[in-house]
Formats: C-alpha cells, sequence, structure tokens
C-alpha cells in the first residue's frame, strides 16, 4: 500500500506540473515578496518580540530582499526568520537566492552560506521568545565553499518534524539532495511542489533532487527539542500530528542572504473537490 500511495501521489504530481505549466499565466503566480517593502510579512528573531526586526536584519534594497548583518558586532544566536502571512497547503513556491559577503562574527562553522526555506511553519506569532527555529520542513540552501568539495542545496532539516523517504520514516535532522554544488555568490532558483502531507519535491533547473511524504510533528532527539527552546504549547498540542499545511518563512542564519523573488502557484483548488 505504500507503494501505491507514494505512486499515485507522484503522478498527481506529475498532472499538477504539467497542468499549472501549461494553462497557468503569469498572473496566477503570487508574488510574496512584492521587491518593494516587507508588506505581508512577519518577523521573529529568537531574543526579541514579534515584528521586532532587530539591528534592521531583514530589509528591501534596490529590489532585492535581503538578511543583512552589517549592523551587527557578534551574531550571539539571533537566528531570525520572515514569515508569510497567509498559510498553505498545496502550491508551488519558486525562490531565487544567493549568498553574499562573509559570515557574521560568531556564527558557527555550519552556518556558513546556510540559509532556508521553511515549509509548512508553525506560526510567527506562536514561538517562544527565545525559540531558535520553528517547527516546520526547511527547504535547506548551502552555498558552495570553493574548496572543491561537494555541498548540495535544497536539503531537508527537520526542525521538530520527521518524514517518510522511500517509503520509510526518516528521523534524520538533516538530509542531503542530489544537486550539484553551487559556488560564489551566483543566483541559484529553487522550486518546491507542495501537496499537503502526500508530497513534497525540491527541484533545480527542472530536475528533481529531493522529494519525501508524510511529514509530521515529532522529533525522538530530546536533545533537538531542547536545542529548539521552544517554550509554548503549540509543539506538545501538536505532536504526533500530520502536517498539511503551514507558513512560507525565510531564514536568517547568521551569513548574508539575498532573495529576489518568492512567488507562489495556489494549487488547492486543484485538489479538492
Amino acid at each position: 500500500m505504500k507503494n501505491l500511495s507514494a505512486l499515485t501521489s507522484a503522478l498527481l504530481a506529475v498532472v499538477l506540473f504539467s497542468s499549472c505549466h501549461k494553462k497557468a499565466g503569469h498572473d496566477a503566480w503570487i508574488q510574496l515578496f512584492n521587491g518593494k517593502d516587507l508588506t505581508g510579512w512577519e518577523i521573529k528573531i529568537t531574543g526579541h518580540d514579534l515584528n521586532d526586526n532587530y539591528l534592521n536584519t531583514f530589509r528591501v534594497d534596490n529590489g532585492v530582499l535581503k538578511c543583512a548583518y552589517d549592523r551587527y558586532k557578534n551574531f550571539d544566536d539571533k537566528f531570525g526568520h520572515i514569515y508569510y502571512k497567509t498559510p498553505y497547503s498545496h502550491y508551488r513556491l519558486r525562490v531565487e537566492y544567493r549568498f553574499t559577503g562573509k559570515q557574521t562574527p560568531g556564527g558557527a562553522e555550519w552556518n556558513v552560506r546556510n540559509s532556508g526555506v521553511m515549509l509548512h511553519s508553525q506560526p510567527a506569532n506562536t514561538l517562544s521568545k527565545d525559540q531558535t527555529f520553528p517547527v516546520s520542513l526547511e527547504m535547506q540552501m548551502l552555498g558552495g565553499l570553493s574548496d572543491g568539495k561537494e555541498r548540495t542545496t535544497a536539503n531537508l532539516c527537520t526542525p521538530g518534524t520527521q518524514v517518510e523517504t522511500n517509503g520509510k520514516l526518516n528521523i534524520e535532522h538533516c538530509i542531503s539532495s542530489t544537486s550539484k554544488t553551487y559556488d560564489g555568490d551566483q543566483w541559484v532558483t529553487v522550486e518546491m511542489l507542495v501537496l499537503g502531507d502526500s508530497l513534497v519535491q525540491h527541484s533545480i533547473d527542472g530536475k528533481v533532487v529531493f522529494e519525501y511524504t508524510k511529514p509530521i510533528v515529532e522529533d525522538d532527539d530530546e536533545g533537538m527539542v531542547k536545542y529548539l527552546n521552544m517554550k509554548n504549547n503549540w509543539f506538545a498540542e501538536h505532536r504526533g500530528k500530520t502536517l498539511k499545511s503551514g507558513h512560507i518563512a525565510l531564514q536568517a542564519e547568521s551569513h548574508p542572504v539575498e532573495f529576489r523573488k518568492v512567488e507562489l502557484l495556489d494549487l488547492s483548488k486543484k485538489v479538492k473537490p
């Protein structure tokens, strides 16, 4: 049954992708980032109240949404996320991003050229003041370090969540994709196909580089749960439940990163009776 379910989901994804690609005009895409300001977005930075944009971390400059640290002396674990106001369940999401400059002093080694797009995230107003990451499915973005070593992007990280890969539960916190390495400050375009809790695919250059199914709110690593610092009821109330929808958030994780496109094609009407 698992294989049949996965096959059905995959076929549905192909049908939806082909239909939308052929029939949806440019106006059907919702521009989550309008290229002018942060209208429609909420900000939550670790240790700060909701919408306290500490040291102007999130800003718009020349049509680009920036996660910037030029006013920071030290990162000091100020993990930040900017959340789009509307939750979604079934959609295609297209994001263009690039890493720039040097990492902020105080950022961990694993944070170098590291950011992400959070899918099916808990609402921004449910995070604890000192919470580091939202419960979500992170499409992790990694930039190459120009050292000749492989460093894939469009990976998956699972703060407070678990998924199935290849029909089996996978409890790894971060799982690599099959993408190539993108060195330097080049722009990279990633597309995500999200079909509720049945299928999520990450694609680059029209090629699927990672996919998973059946996301749930769960974490067997109590050390990770403690690290997330979730001093609220959201995780406890949703633990063990499937993740069928949620918010989209962009991550600020100590290395400057820019987004010049964040657009969404809502597929909910195509999968609901």
